[in-house]
């Protein structure tokens, strides 16, 4: 059965603090990199999520042993030196991309390993063709059960070999990130070159920070250059440690966006504009069509000051967040370009066409190209649908779901009224399964 959500205008502006769970890419890197130490790491601040669930199940399919506090927001993971206990196994990966593409990777380190693996509908569509070419030329072997490149297949492996490779990175950093965090368990000088280049670069930073942190006396041995990556053989730490995740900065962006919806401020605690998450510069973008946005000793604060106005931002290192501000560009005064998003045509599903659906059943003007769009703000259109009440589709992708209902919390109609419903927001389960509790506490904040 189809659910919905009528989402609730908010009475005034908003007037609350929040702080949003842990990162979702920092909480899966956390995860896998403890699975490669060789003591026990206690993780702290985890997301409690589908995606997250996902990675913790396939640990424990392989022999990982894992133990949760009661929220499942802390986490012991006892490492294995990243060799699995478990050769021989199915591994479900659902629609996560970072379980997908980095267990992939560490799956194919397992001599002797025979693994099947398959994933949801979604994910069956989605590239994995760049890094099982990789996997391939490195002495792994596949079978595919449907289409070549795509899920389910069964690989089997007699470990990775030790050489330079040329590594496709231009559709999907997660690529890049996995390489990266196998290559110090290999036993000789890793390189691996990067033609084209690759796009989200911070997210392939934030990997490297969080191998330092994972690495004997938190050094590493590396050199990065832009098309290529070169590591000594080093291997990750032996000792019992623990490690603090990051608030989510994708999570975030939804309610940084919510004052330029609602007027007001509101406060994300525990969220900075420097961390390791490249999303954080999303507070500079907001800071430019308008809203203020200044660091306090807890975290951002964004505050509506006057009428937003449009732009032209490049969102190729911070893609996630371009739904965030896409979704509210009916209430900005000007014209608002997108670029550098073609590479998420191929996340959840197609983000620049669906985007460019969901807004022209809004009223709104949009150009779409390959790889921007540009968006001319009706609000008066809106108003005159929006009476009649209007329905956003969200292609079981969650972002679509969170960022819409930003968009829904103002009071459009001027009375209160709900005028937009989401069409099933269960789908954010995925990485913020408490976002709409979290959006009504904010509401219940809000200043008439």
């Amino acid at each position: 059965m189809t659910q919905f959500a009528d989402i609730v205008p908010f009475p005034g502006a908003c007037a609350g603090s929040i702080r949003v769970p842990g990162s979702k890419s920092i909480s899966n890197r956390a995860l896998l990199l403890a699975a490669l130490c060789g003591g026990k790491v206690a993780l702290s601040g985890i997301l409690r999520s589908d995606d997250v669930d996902l990675m913790v199940c396939a640990l424990e399919s392989l022999g990982l042993g894992i133990e949760a506090n009661e929220d499942k927001t802390a986490v012991v993971v006892r490492g294995c030196a990243g060799a699995f206990p478990v050769k021989q196994g199915e591994i479900y990966v659902g629609n996560a991309g970072t379980v997908a593409r980095f267990l992939t990777t560490l799956m194919a380190m397992q001599r002797g390993s025979v693994y099947e693996m398959d994933g949801s509908e979604a994910m069956r569509g989605r590239p994995m063709g760049e890094l099982i070419d990789f996997l391939i030329k490195n002495g792994a072997r596949f079978t595919f059960a449907k289409e070549n490149g795509c899920f389910p297949f069964t690989m089997e492996s007699s470990g990775l070999e030790d050489n330079v490779r040329e590594l496709n990175a231009t559709k999907s950093s997660q690529v890049i990130s996995a390489a990266l965090m196998v290559a110090p368990l290999l036993s000789n000088q890793y390189k691996l070159e990067f033609k084209g280049g690759t796009v989200s670069v911070p997210f392939v930073d934030m990997t490297l920070a969080m191998m330092t942190s994972f690495s004997p006396e938190g050094t590493f041995d590396y050199e990065l250059r832009s098309e290529s990556a070169s590591f000594g053989s080093q291997g990750y730490r032996e000792d019992d440690f623990s490690y603090e995740i990051e608030p989510d900065a994708t999570a975030a962006s939804y309610f940084m966006t919510l004052p330029l919806a609602v007027g007001g401020r509101c406060r994300l605690e525990g969220v900075f504009e420097k961390m390791l998450q490249g999303d954080s510069v999303y507070a500079g973008v907001l800071r430019e069509v308008g809203l203020e946005v200044r660091a306090t000793q807890v975290g951002i604060e964004c505050t509506f000051a006057d009428a937003c106005r449009g732009g032209d931002f490049d969102f190729n290192d911070f893609s996630d967040t371009f739904l965030s501000l896409a979704a509210v560009s009916p209430l900005l005064s000007g014209p608002l370009t997108i670029r550098g998003i073609a590479h998420t045509r191929k996340q959840e599903t197609d983000r620049v066409a669906g985007m460019a659906n969901e807004l022209r059943k809004l009223g709104q003007g949009v150009e779409e190209s390959e790889d921007r769009l540009t968006i001319k703000p009706n609000l008066n259109k809106l108003k005159e649908l929006g009476r009649n009440g209007l329905e956003i589709e969200t292609y079981e992708d969650h972002r679509f779901a969170m960022s819409f209902s930003i968009l829904g919390s103002c009071d459009l109609l001027e009375d209160g009224r709900s005028w937009l419903r989401i069409k099933n927001p269960l789908c954010c389960a995925k990485t913020y399964p408490s976002f709409f509790e979290d959006l009504e506490l904010l509401r219940k904040s809000s200043t008439k």
